[in-house]
């Protein structure tokens, strides 16, 4: 099962149950036909923003914030289609050159993704590298950001 599928999920398991731990998530994935290990959920929690919400018995419960201010995709999708000028693809490197000055703030958002294609981003003033490791991932990547912006629609 993919991440995203695994995060769906546990999204759906938190609004369905009153889940108080990750212990708790674990055991019901595992019901589900999942094994996973509680690092794994508490990554991907982390990752989802869920947050701890009181009980009126003292207790927490995990939930969903009703909204979520910092979404790292959307706001890429913004700052590509404002600052990108074009995306190459060079073996296992993805490369995007944007408008003077805008390389770093792509970075910083592709480094809050949870893209597992991406090792990881160097970037300069108008220049931002994304390491994959292999071609193929690489592939993966260029396509996801060709599809944010209207550049390449």
């Amino acid at each position: 099962m993919l991440k995203e599928e695994r995060q769906k999920l546990i999204k759906d398991i938190i609004k369905k149950y009153e889940v108080e731990t990750q212990d708790d998530i674990v055991q019901y994935l595992n019901k589900a036909g999942l094994t996973v290990t509680q690092a794994t959920i508490s990554r991907d929690l982390r990752e989802l923003n869920l947050i701890k919400i009181p009980l009126n018995n003292g207790k927490f419960k995990y939930g969903i914030p009703v909204e979520t201010h910092f979404q790292p995709e959307e706001r890429l999708k913004r700052v590509m289609n404002d600052a990108c000028i074009k995306i190459s693809l060079v073996d296992q490197f993805v490369v995007i050159k944007t408008i003077p000055g805008n390389a770093h703030a792509v970075g910083v958002l592709l480094d809050d993704l949870s893209w597992e294609e991406k090792v990881g981003t160097v970037c300069g003033n108008d220049t931002c590298l994304i390491i994959s490791a292999t071609p193929h991932e690489a592939e993966i990547i260029e396509s996801r950001l060709k599809q944010m912006i209207t550049l390449y629609a």
